[in-house]
């Protein structure tokens, strides 16, 4: 199996995790391992304990960090604090959530998540659930509109469902290239300047397959309890939704007193738990970008917990 995968910011994401020889850490969607065979080389008697969704995921992963201090685990990373207890590990050194799709699930056109490839729709991190060719074919003309609308911010998101509810009429939506053409075709004109008329849906039907915002909202509390004192949680994201979540969420982590102002003294008595290690989000350099245009939308933001 040949899994191609890019690691985005790799220099940075390794050096925000500050790692410990003797450390414990987790990285929660190991892909091709690019980021875990960094981190685990660096291990002496620590432990690195790597998590994904995608059965193809875990089986390079096994591969490439063969004889390092590694045990890769398949499971979505909504469920590390469970996987974690299963190995008797309560509390971890360090976290990595490298979100979105990787190069390999892009490029591989059996998975059906590119509309520049003839695929059959799929899009399931996991293989396994809810498909997209379900969700394009089977969720009614408001639910496709709600869809666009929220997880990829489509100004046309009812144009396009109403005409996806059409075109169904006429014959199942099966394939990537299906999908596209109606979408482009409910397109204006006018609109298609700004890259592929495709794109915003089609990320907002991966996000709704893979509940990817669910997931990372039930994990981002999970995963900073998690941490020792001094422990730092880093996630690199891919879009603003991603992003605008781990933003506000590291906010709340680092804000203290929340009494009103006018309060002589503070009454709650509540302290920051954590801090932030750059005020600003890690971008690529333009090398990078140079090397790996598909990094151009990539955030990394790091918190150490107090």
């Amino acid at each position: 199996m040949e899994f191609n995968h890019i690691s985005v910011l790799l220099k940075e994401t390794i050096d925000s995790l500050n790692i410990k020889p003797d450390g414990i850490y987790v990285d929660g969607t190991v892909g091709g391992a690019g980021h875990s065979f960094e981190i685990a080389k660096r291990l002496e008697n620590g432990q690195l304990i790597c998590l994904d969704q995608d059965p193809d995921a875990v089986k390079v992963a096994t591969e490439r960090l063969k004889g390092l201090p590694a045990q890769i685990i398949q499971s979505n990373f909504s469920l590390m604090t469970e996987v974690l207890k299963s190995l008797g590990i309560e509390k971890v050194d360090g976290i990595l959530l490298d979100l979105g799709v990787s190069s390999y699930q892009l490029d591989t056109a059996e998975r059906g998540f590119s509309y520049h490839k003839d695929a059959r729709l799929d899009m399931r991190m996991s293989q396994s659930g809810i498909s997209a060719e379900d969700i394009v074919n089977d969720f009614t003309e408001n639910e496709l509109a709600d869809i666009f609308f929220r997880f990829g911010e489509e100004k046309f998101s009812y144009k396009i469902a109403s005409k996806i509810v059409k075109e169904r009429q006429n014959e199942r939506i099966t394939t990537t290239s299906q999908l596209a053409e109606i979408i482009a075709n409910a397109y204006p004109a006018a609109a298609r300047r700004d890259g592929h008329p495709a794109r915003k849906c089609f990320q907002a039907i991966r996000i709704a397959v893979n509940g990817e915002l669910d997931r990372l909202n039930e994990t981002l509390d999970k995963a900073f309890d998690l941490l020792n004192k001094d422990g730092v949680l880093s996630i690199i994201t891919f879009h603003s939704l991603e992003d605008r979540m781990v933003k506000q969420r590291f906010k709340e982590f680092c804000t203290g007193c929340t009494c009103p102002p006018d309060f002589p003294v503070c009454v709650c008595g509540k302290t920051p738990k954590g801090h932030l290690q750059t005020r600003k989000p890690i971008e690529p350099s333009s090398q990078e970008l140079d090397q790996n245009p598909r990094s151009r939308s990539a955030k990394l933001r790091v918190i150490v917990k107090n």
